[in-house]
């Protein structure tokens, strides 16, 4: 944790009690229809997080979206698209077919999505029983992926699964501000199932540490595992994808995701050799000023190309860089059982949607 991010959660300790008992109310409220929940005529599965920050939720609603693909189901993923421009009750990212919104409007996870799962409709909106009900009525949609959903209570949802960052766990286990999470840890009795994602052989002990405890707490709650693995590198201006042993060395890296350090040792752990490389806030707007500043910075590094992240380049594939630009494409691999788990959460479901 830095420094500022540690000084700023000590500020706003003494406040965490009421945003917490602010956060138990609003769950409670829905729970008991105070507030309104929308049920949708097919199956939702809902993949959000109880921390705040990254916890890989892109890469799992990919990855879940191909699934559902190959058992016959016709998904699309909807989501508040932050950092897109566009603020229309609904957002068409894209139909399946036809990409409609670039990442300036869509935001960047939606625009990443729409452009590698051909055949699955993204969609984003603020009030998201909007986008969904779009989805099934208008492009056929038979079941839906509500991407960050957890905290999202006016859809309900089948499946909810909780991801947690194999790496960072429930941080330090307070309730913003004064801590990492959005939630007070009570909210996990709402989840049907946890995923532990990014585990590495580093951090496997730990990780399977915490799913004991989630295993004690929640005993009728399973907890799965997923990793990452990296694949290739693609060149974007040639529109090329190369191994990563074909790379040219030094490379200067720079990203704007929500712990860019994970992916600079995901570099070194592929044995890339860096120049250089500078991590920027999640979600990062690409300013000429910016751009300027680190094309200075790689050409300075010495480096002979510039390598970051997929969910980074689809905001960068207007500009011109003057070192070739690759894209880190990464695997992901998820526990069979989880699978397992949602085709039989899903079965009893199937008369009632069809």
């Amino acid at each position: 944790m830095s420094d500022s991010k540690r000084n700023l959660y000590f500020l706003g300790r003494p406040f965490s009690p009421l945003y917490s008992a602010a956060m138990k109310l609003r769950s409670f409220l829905y729970s008991q229809k105070v507030f309104r929940q929308y049920k949708m005529e097919v199956p939702v599965i809902s993949v959000g997080n109880l921390t705040m920050g990254g916890t890989g939720k892109t890469p799992i609603v990919s990855y879940l979206a191909t699934f559902l693909q190959s058992q016959g189901y016709r998904p699309a993923i909807i989501s508040r698209g932050y950092g897109g421009a566009v603020d229309n009750k609904v957002n068409v990212v894209s139909d399946g077919k036809e990409l409609y919104l670039d990442a300036g409007q869509a935001g960047d996870e939606p625009r990443l999505l729409a452009e590698t799962l051909p055949g699955v409709p993204v969609l984003t909106g603020i009030v998201r029983a909007l986008p969904c009900n779009y989805a099934i009525d208008t492009l056929g949609c038979d079941i839906l992926l509500l991407d960050d959903g957890f905290q999202h209570l006016a859809v309900d949802r089948n499946i909810n699964l909780v991801l947690f960052s194999a790496e960072s766990l429930a941080g330090n286990s307070r309730v913003f501000p004064g801590g990492d999470l959005r939630e007070p840890v009570s909210a996990l009795m709402r989840g049907d199932a946890f995923l532990l994602t990014g585990t590495t052989a580093g951090n496997k002990e730990r990780a399977n540490r915490f799913a004991a405890l989630l295993q004690s707490r929640w005993p009728h709650k399973p907890v799965f595992f997923s990793s990452y693995t990296a694949a290739a590198a693609k060149n974007e201006k040639e529109d090329k994808t190369l191994p990563l042993t074909a790379l040219p060395t030094p490379l200067f890296g720079f990203c704007g995701i929500a712990r860019p350090e994970a992916f600079r040792q995901s570099l070194i752990e592929q044995g890339i050799s860096l120049g250089g490389f500078t991590g920027l806030r999640d979600h990062q707007p690409y300013t000429p000023r910016l751009l300027r500043q680190l094309q200075k910075e790689a050409l300075a590094s010495g480096a002979k190309g510039i390598i970051t992240t997929a969910k980074d380049m689809v905001k960068l594939k207007d500009h011109t860089f003057p070192l070739p630009i690759f894209s880190l494409q990464m695997l992901t691999h998820i526990d069979d059982g989880l699978k397992s788990f949602i085709l039989e959460r899903l079965k009893p479901l199937q008369h009632t949607s069809q």
